[in-house]
């Protein structure tokens, strides 16, 4: 997917610059992320600045620039490195970030540090001469466990009310999602995790799931719960551009099924037992590190054994395994999801008595400010309710 199209020369030494090809997959995923980021200035008020950004994107370039260098004597254009850097700045949120503050140098140097040890991971930790993991998903992961949510978060499953701008970002990141898995012959791959995800959250809102997130004044639950993970765009982002990496899942179309069936699984299980947006955000990126070394199995299982049963006996045997394992892993799901259960949050968010009754059309009318809508679901979909529940509480 590149091509040398001139040299260099320094000192007495001529080396060749390698660029990619128009047709590299990568510039096309560029593309779509960009355009995300410049939405998120310019419409969706994400609370991330352009130095935050850059820092992560130049870092990781400088270090693939050099390290190719080292390696080949040859300066090679850093696409995938400059995508790692700009994945993780599309995930990354630094704690009291203000949103509109374009220009903000706070806490650069976490993002260039998560970014540049992030793509680090791709040249020290490999298994037979590729790297193990995805870098962005490693690095944002062990940085969300090790500093915690006091410090950095990652973006929220719910970025607006759906305004021009988010009908925008959907548009975008739907389209370039679906031709760029499409051409790598990766959509079924894509398609069947969010189905394996969405029964695996079913399965846990039919047990009255819940969570608090920093945007709804009131614990998410149920199918509300459901709906706002399964509708993300952080997700749409997650299927499409991170678990897609062809060098860091299993080969063939089979063994690539299976382990999206595996990885919808362990993410509902990660995402069970926290009762907090933060703790699901990085159930559902933990999933992807904990199933990626698996690929090896994965594929090893499928060179060696024949998924066709050759007879009714090993077609009945199989299909009792499997419905064995479904009620095992449902029953799993449900026990995992016990700390994060409506009647907990119902016991910790109880309202006091409220022995005054306010009388809606005795309100003023109601008007939410697009800048307030942006912060909070509730008050950009319930704007009446709200302010009735806080005439209330006076």
């Amino acid at each position: 997917m590149a091509q040398a199209l001139r040299t260099m020369r320094l000192g007495s030494e001529t080396y060749p610059i390698v660029l990619p090809s128009l047709r590299d997959p990568r510039l096309h995923l560029a593309a779509v992320i960009i355009s995300v980021h410049i939405l998120g200035q310019t419409a969706l008020g994400f609370r991330v600045s352009v130095p935050q950004i850059m820092s992560a994107i130049l870092t990781c370039a400088l270090i693939d620039v050099v390290w190719v260098f080292a390696k080949s004597k040859q300066i090679v254009w850093p696409a995938s490195a400059m995508l790692t850097g700009s994945g993780v700045a599309l995930i990354l949120r630094l704690v009291g970030m203000e949103r509109g503050d374009h220009w903000s140098w706070q806490g650069w140097h976490l993002f260039a540090l998560i970014a540049g040890l992030s793509l680090v991971s791709k040249y020290v930790i490999r298994y037979r001469g590729s790297h193990l993991f995805n870098p962005s998903n490693l690095g944002l992961v062990v940085a969300f466990l090790v500093l915690g949510s006091n410090v950095i978060e990652p973006l929220d499953f719910w970025w607006a009310p759906l305004n021009p701008g988010m009908v925008a970002a959907y548009l975008i990141i739907l389209i370039g999602g679906l031709l760029i898995t499409a051409r790598l012959k990766l959509l079924a791959m894509a398609a069947t995790f969010w189905l394996s995800l969405a029964t695996g959250l079913a399965i846990l809102t039919a047990s009255g799931h819940c969570i608090t997130a920093a945007w709804s004044l009131r614990p998410v639950c149920g199918f509300d719960f459901w709906r706002m993970v399964m509708t993300s765009p952080e997700l749409l982002i997650f299927l499409f551009f991170m678990i897609t990496d062809p060098k860091t899942i299993p080969t063939g179309r089979s063994p690539r099924i299976l382990f999206s069936v595996l990885l919808g699984i362990a993410c509902t299980l990660l995402m069970a037992s926290p009762g907090t947006e933060f703790g699901a955000k990085v159930g559902l990126l933990a999933g992807l590190v904990l199933l990626t070394p698996l690929r090896f199995v994965i594929d090893r299982f499928f060179a060696r054994q024949s998924i066709m049963f050759n007879s009714v006996r090993r077609a009945f045997l199989g299909g009792l395994a499997t419905g064995a394992t479904v009620v095992v892993l449902a029953a799993g799901i449900v026990v995992a999801g016990i700390p994060a259960r409506e009647p907990a949050f119902a016991s910790s968010f109880a309202a006091p008595a409220v022995s005054v009754e306010v009388d809606a059309n005795s309100l003023p009318e109601v008007s939410v400010g697009s800048e307030v809508a942006a912060l909070n679901s509730d008050a950009a979909s319930e704007p009446e309710q709200v302010a009735i529940d806080l005439a209330e509480a006076l």
